[in-house]
C-alpha cells in the first residue's frame, strides 16, 4: 500500500474525530519538542542504562518504582504508588481545561542470562519459582520506562500549554506474575487505576527489531491474543519392551502434537485471521526403557478475536479428547494466562497517524503493518478507553529481520537513538489527542 493511501486513511479517520490530518500536523510543536528531546537525551540514556543494570522481575519492581516516583514528584506531578503492587501513576494537569490521555510504559524484566557484552549488562539475580535465576531486561522495558520518564519531563515543562490532563502509567508485571499471583494490566484495571481521572484514550509503545526509529502500527487487531495451554495425559505404565501391556502416553503425546498442527494447517481459514498453536514443553518419563503413566504437554495458542479464539480452543479440546480415547488414555486440557488481542481503535490510530509519521521522520512510519503474533497485556486497557499501540524499530546496526536479535533473546539490545523517536511519538501523540478533544 502506498504512503499516499495510508495518509488518506489517516486523514479520513481524523476527520471522523473532528480534526484534519493537516490541522493536526500543523499544530504539532515538532521543532520545540525536538529541542527538548536533544537536551534531555543524555539523562534518558543514563536512566535506561541504570535500569538495565538493575532489572527486576514482575511484581518485584521496587527499586524501579522508587526511581520513577521520585522523578515524577520532582517534576511537580501528582503521584500514586503501590498500584497493582509496584505500579506508579502520575497525573499532570495542564494549564487549560480539556480531555484526559494516558501514556503507558511497562517496567519488568525477564529471567534471562544477559549476553550482550554491554558495560552496563545485568549481573542481577532474583528468586523465581523457588530458584535463583539471572535477570535481564531482554524485552526493552528499561527503555520504555526511561522514555516515559523523559516524556513526563518534557510535558511537565509544557504544562501551561496543555489543554487537559496526561496520566503516566508505569506498569509492573507485563511479562506475567509468579504462579498464584495477580499482576500487570489486569490488576491495574481491577484496582481502578484509571478511575481518577478516567482517560479518553490510552497510548503505548514497544521497542522491536527493525530499522532504528521506524514506527509500525495498524488499526484493528495488532498483537495476538494468547492462551497458555496445558494438556495432562494419563495412561498405563509398563516395560518399554512390552508396550502392548500399557497405554503409551509418549506415543499419544506425539499424535496430539501432530493433531494440533493440523488444526492450523487444515481446519481454520488462515486468510481470515492468523492462528498459531505451539507445544513448547513435553514432560514424560524417567528412563529410556520405561513407558510412563503420565505426560504433560505445555504450549501457547495465539489468535485474533474472541470468535476465532473460542473456535480454536474448542477444536484443541476435541482433538485431544478423541486421540486420548483412541489410545485408551484420559486427558485434561486447561487454558490460563489469557491476554486478549491488542486491538487498536481505528479512529484513534488514524488520528495519531500524523504524529507518529512526524516522530519517525526519515525512518518512516508504516500505519498499516502486518499483525504481530506476540502478545501484550496492554490489551486489557481497552476495557477502560480506546487504545493505540505502536512499535519503534531499535536494532543496532540493523541489517535484516532474520539476523536481528528478537525480544526475549539474551542478545537483545537497542540502539538508544530509538528512544528519541519513542519520546517524540509519545509527546506528539498525547498533544494530538488532547488538541482534538479541545477543538470539539
Amino acid at each position: 500500500m502506498s504512503k499516499k493511501i495510508l495518509l488518506a486513511a489517516a486523514m479520513s479517520g481524523a476527520f471522523a474525530l473532528g480534526l484534519t490530518s493537516a490541522a493536526s500536523a500543523q499544530s504539532l510543536p515538532t521543532a520545540a519538542v525536538d529541542a527538548k528531546i536533544q537536551a534531555l537525551y543524555p539523562k534518558v540514556v543514563s536512566w535506561r542504562r541504570d535500569l538495565h543494570e538493575h532489572p527486576e522481575l514482575g511484581n518485584q519492581e521496587v527499586r524501579t518504582s522508587k526511581l520513577v516516583a521520585d522523578h515524577l514528584r520532582a517534576l511537580g506531578i501528582e503521584v500514586r504508588t503501590g498500584v497493582a503492587r509496584t505500579g506508579v501513576i502520575g497525573v499532570l494537569k495542564g494549564g487549560k481545561p480539556g480531555g484526559v490521555v494516558a501514556l503507558r510504559a511497562d517496567m519488568d524484566a525477564l529471567p534471562v542470562q544477559e549476553q550482550t557484552g554491554e558495560p552496563f549488562a545485568s549481573k542481577a539475580t532474583a528468586e523465581y519459582g523457588g530458584k535463583t535465576v539471572p535477570v535481564m531486561h531482554a524485552c526493552g522495558h528499561d527503555s520504555h520506562t526511561a522514555m516515559l520518564m523523559g516524556t513526563a519531563e518534557i510535558l511537565a515543562g509544557m504544562k501551561d500549554q496543555i489543554a487537559g490532563t496526561v496520566v503516566f502509567i508505569f506498569q509492573p508485571a507485563e511479562e506475567g506474575s509468579l504462579p498464584g499471583e495477580e499482576g500487570g494490566a489486569p490488576l491495574m484495571v481491577k484496582e481502578g487505576a484509571f478511575n481518577a481521572p478516567k482517560p479518553g484514550a490510552v497510548i503505548g509503545l514497544h521497542v522491536f527489531p527493525g530499522p532504528v526509529g521506524r514506527i509500525t502500527t495498524r488499526p484493528g487487531p495488532f498483537f495476538a491474543g494468547s492462551d497458555t495451554m496445558s494438556i495432562k495425559l494419563h495412561g498405563k505404565g509398563t516395560h518399554g519392551a512390552q508396550p502392548w501391556n500399557g497405554v503409551d502416553v509418549v506415543s499419544l503425546s506425539a499424535a496430539i502434537i501432530q493433531g494440533l498442527n493440523t488444526i492450523v494447517a487444515r481446519q481454520v481459514d488462515l486468510t481470515a485471521s492468523p492462528t498459531v498453536i505451539t507445544i513448547g514443553q513435553v514432560l514424560a518419563g524417567t528412563r529410556h526403557n520405561v513407558i510412563p503413566e503420565d505426560a504433560v504437554l505445555n504450549g501457547t495458542v495465539r489468535t485474533y478475536g474472541a470468535e476465532r479464539r473460542a473456535d480454536v480452543l474448542a477444536r484443541i479440546k476435541r482433538t485431544v479428547a478423541d486421540l486420548a480415547d483412541s489410545y485408551g488414555a484420559t486427558a485434561e486440557v486447561s487454558f490460563s494466562g489469557t491476554n486478549p488481542a491488542v486491538e487498536n481503535d481505528a479512529k484513534l490510530t488514524a488520528l495519531l497517524g500524523p504524529a507518529l509519521t512526524a516522530a519517525a521522520g526519515a525512518a518512516g512510519a508504516d500505519l498499516n503493518a502486518r499483525p504481530v503474533t506476540t502478545s501484550e497485556d496492554f490489551s486489557y486497557f481497552a476495557q477502560v478507553a480506546p487504545t493505540a499501540y505502536f512499535l519503534v524499530g531499535s536494532t543496532p546496526n540493523f541489517k535484516d529481520y532474520a539476523s536481528a536479535p528478537a525480544n526475549h533473546s539474551p542478545h537483545f539490545d537497542i540502539d538508544e537513538k530509538a528512544m528519541q523517536t519513542g519520546m517524540k511519538a509519545e509527546v506528539l501523540a498525547a498533544l494530538t489527542y488532547l488538541n482534538s478533544v479541545a477543538r470539539k
